[in-house]
């Protein structure tokens, strides 16, 4: 007989499927061992830039039971973004992530419905859905979750499909059967290390926030620093390099998920457009993008930074 844990196991993953999701995981909500010792030195070398945020909530952050009372399950989960069509070669660049609709929103309503399916389903059930807007470290409990493993790169690599796509979690107060971490299969490669245009890899499995190019381009609120020019490879917000130059990323399917489609003019787009974008076309093209988190004057800065 199939006990009762299972076959809510069986039915969250089959619902987030449905939902849309690229895969499901689910890890015993529990202090994350491991990660703690690697937060506390990557904050302590100031890898975090301004990112003061990072150094809040320090226990929250690596114990969920602290974040969701009564929390017993971490359930991962993963929407594919990978774009059916990328910009324009003479262009300043953008995040593949930054494409569509703001995935907060998209995600949002995703983890919603599959709470209300199990609150429907399997009854009195509490918890909290996060995607990257708490102390939750995502990535970590993704590959605890048996979802992919942590690459050089720092993030989330899969043998099926690669590296694009979001994170997203459930954290509830229900025990489920639990899925074992997968194996690392990075081996000797150092494709993301060698590439990255800032050095912002320090060494493998370490990224320095405060080099790199998303941060330059989205949380630095100061101007960028000299020392870069010459450096950020034409991305005007975020940077996906690390990841394109990824062997794992040539099993990357394009997304089924209407909303992570890109405003037609933004694949047209020239250098020349972007230098001379106006508020209103910034509007425009970005009405529920993620890209307004860095406002025109960000994106302005960015673009006159790279054009200098």
């Amino acid at each position: 007989m199939i006990s009762s844990k299972s076959n809510y196991t069986k039915l969250i993953k089959t619902e987030a499927k449905r939902l849309g999701f690229l895969s499901c995981g689910i890890s015993k909500a529990a202090f994350l061992e491991e990660e703690a010792p690697r937060l506390e030195a990557w904050l302590n070398k100031n890898m975090n830039g301004e990112m003061q945020y990072m150094e809040n909530h320090f226990d929250k952050r690596l114990d969920p039971t602290k974040l969701v009372e009564g929390s017993k399950s971490v359930v991962s989960l993963l929407l594919n973004y990978y774009p059916v069509e990328q910009q324009t070669k003479d262009s300043y660049k953008l995040s593949k992530y930054a494409y569509g609709t703001d995935y907060h929103f998209v995600i949002k309503d995703k983890l919603k419905a599959l709470l209300s399916f199990i609150q429907e389903e399997i009854g009195e059930v509490e918890g909290r859905a996060f995607v990257d807007s708490a102390p939750v470290l995502d990535k970590a409990w993704a590959a605890k979750s048996g979802l992919g493993w942590i690459g050089k790169h720092s993030n989330l690599l899969t043998q099926r499909v690669g590296s694009f796509y979001f994170i997203a979690e459930l954290i509830i107060d229900l025990e489920l059967d639990y899925d074992l971490p997968t194996t690392n299969h990075c081996g000797s490669c150092t494709a993301c290390i060698d590439a990255c245009p800032t050095q912002a890899i320090t060494e493998p499995f370490v990224v320095d926030g405060s080099k790199c190019i998303s941060y330059l381009t989205i949380e630095l609120k100061e101007n960028i620093p000299s020392e870069f020019k010459g450096k950020m490879d034409d991305w005007m917000f975020g940077c996906d390099v690390c990841q394109d130059v990824c062997p794992w990323n040539r099993f990357s399917k394009t997304h089924n998920e209407p909303l992570f489609n890109s405003h037609p003019e933004l694949l047209s787009m020239t250098k020349k457009d972007w230098e001379e974008i106006t508020e209103d076309t910034f509007k425009k093209i970005f009405k529920k993008s993620p890209v307004k988190r860095t406002k025109y004057s960000g994106l302005k800065r960015n673009i006159n930074f790279l054009k200098e």
